[in-house]
């Protein structure tokens, strides 16, 4: 098809559609539970290929990444070449030399699914072309080439309401006629939890995150200001947890993706998810997969942990209370089970004792009650396969490693 007799299709589709009530709706189904894939971004930023794509496929098959539930396979910024005289979106044609379309068909032969970035300003935070004056040819665009999953981010917006924005680009999403995930990225500045559960899948809650677990990561310009800064897990953290009441089936907060495997310790690694996985939060790797340690392989696709995040059940984690460093935090899950996670915000190895009295409540969102005094629980840690199950019935002493957690689900106990 030429991008003449393209243009008259989608012209045609426009006048025909946008008088229809369904823009008022954003594709259903796509986000029963939070979204798991990777993202080329944290890792890779501008330096992005085909030749890195496919081999990211390769290897999220190869290694269990798609078994375990990462499906999305996600080009952030710099994908971009230059609209044409029609305004249409073209890939770098040296960097995807194959086109988009044959890379989404590439990815589609591995059971992957298709995302690709774009901004609702007039250039993305990369300079490159942003979707503003053209988000029904570019969501027409992204249909064609199969694509799955659109992140939209939020720079060079210059007088634009992000509510009227955001909600055009649903819209456009919806014409295009194709079941797309619509992500959206415009960091909490205009508190999206508030408004926007009936335009977007996600929507972050934070600036971005940088690889650092306590200390802001800060980019410098070539005259040594500081003009960029990531926020470090903790940060985001402390950000994203107070708004467990936004999140559920279909529309979840979004703390932005994982740093796991780019250079912290095992143990900040091992909480990150961990906590992540608490908060029912997208999981978005942001790794190199193709030379990435056992280490953080095991920690990325343990299934256990997995579950928690993915519970149909989709209530995010509360950070319950703190104590000193040791924070203890609940995610209700289905069947009564309960997630219960000890977390050592300080660098020491801190002991800990659980008397279990203490943490008897009522979930304000799920109506779930722990109900310690009347039901004994048993449960299993999910960082160590062979470390003995745990019981309600009497105190939990244990020794949290710094920057670490200890994570069990617990299940009501039959008495056998």
């Amino acid at each position: 098809m030429t991008m003449k007799a393209g243009t008259k299709i989608l012209a045609a589709v426009i006048a025909v559609l946008i008088p229809s009530a369904v823009f008022a709706q954003k594709w259903e189904g796509l986000a029963d539970t939070p979204q798991m894939g990777w993202n080329s971004w944290n890792k890779f930023k501008e330096n992005i290929n085909e030749e890195l794509i496919r081999q990211t496929a390769d290897v999220m098959v190869e290694k269990g990444l798609l078994e375990a539930g990462y499906v999305y396979l996600n080009l952030d910024d710099h994908w971009h070449g230059e609209r044409d005289v029609q305004g249409f979106i073209h890939e770098d044609s040296l960097k995807f030399p194959s086109g988009m379309k044959a890379l989404g068909e590439y990815l589609h032969s591995k059971g992957l699914k298709f995302g690709i970035y774009s901004d609702g300003g007039t250039m993305t935070c990369g300079c490159q072309p942003g979707s503003f004056g053209h988000e029904y040819q570019d969501a027409y665009t992204y249909a064609s080439w199969g694509v799955d999953y659109l992140k939209y981010d939020w720079c060079n917006h210059k007088d634009i309401n992000p509510k009227g924005a955001y909600r055009l680009m649903r819209d456009a999403l919806r014409a295009s006629g194709r079941p797309i995930f619509f992500s959206m990225c415009e960091w909490g500045s205009n508190k999206p939890w508030l408004w926007a559960e009936e335009i977007g899948h996600s929507w972050r809650t934070t600036g971005d995150i940088g690889c650092s677990f306590v200390e802001p990561v800060r980019h410098y310009n070539e005259q040594g200001i500081n003009d960029w800064t990531e926020k470090s897990v903790l940060m985001i953290l402390d950000l994203n947890a107070p708004l467990r009441q936004y999140a559920g089936p279909g529309h979840w907060n979004d703390p932005d993706m994982l740093e796991v495997g780019n250079g912290m310790s095992v143990n900040e690694d091992r909480a990150h998810f961990s906590l992540w996985c608490m908060m029912a939060a997208p999981l978005l790797l942001g790794n190199d997969l193709t030379a990435m340690s056992d280490q953080t392989l095991a920690i990325i696709t343990n299934k256990a942990v997995i579950a928690i995040d993915q519970d149909r059940l989709g209530i995010q984690g509360l950070r319950h209370s703190r104590r000193g460093d040791i924070e203890y935090w609940f995610k209700p899950l289905e069947n009564g089970d309960w997630a219960f996670c000890i977390f050592n915000r300080g660098l020491e190895d801190t002991e800990v004792e659980v008397e279990w009295q203490d943490f008897c409540f009522t979930d304000s969102i799920s109506g779930m009650s722990t109900d310690f005094d009347t039901i004994t629980y048993r449960g299993a840690d999910l960082w160590d396969d062979e470390a003995p199950l745990i019981t309600t019935a009497s105190p939990l002493k244990l020794t949290v490693p710094g920057h670490d957690v200890k994570l069990y689900r617990l299940s009501e106990s039959t008495g056998e």
